[in-house]
């Protein structure tokens, strides 16, 4: 069984007990957290649109970090401009513990 949730601007197939990386939220590690933008469950038939207008995925906070750095260069021939910048994305890692379809 999986579930299609939206969350972050971002689309998330998931399963019981995955563990995914998605984009900040603000909870504290240990603590349960529901999306309640579920996009499709497949339980022996696709459901989607007022099917899962009611469904939830339940998952558990497991910690809050920040990605590898990406190196972002900037250049500008013949002028001399040259500009080097750096970012680290922050994530939330979650592990799905329930599919309420």
């Amino acid at each position: 069984m999986y579930a299609i949730i939206a969350t972050g601007g971002k689309q998330y197939k998931v399963s019981e007990g995955d563990i995914i990386r998605i984009e900040k939220l603000d909870a504290e590690d240990g603590s349960t957290v529901t999306f309640d933008q579920v996009l499709a469950v497949n339980d022996n038939g696709l459901k989607v649109g007022s099917d899962v207008a009611s469904s939830t995925v339940t998952a558990t906070v497991m910690n809050q970090g920040k990605a590898k750095k990406v190196i972002v260069y900037k250049y500008k021939r013949k002028t001399g401009y040259h500009k080097k910048n750096g970012h680290r994305q922050a994530y939330t890692q979650v592990k799905i513990e329930k599919i309420n379809a």
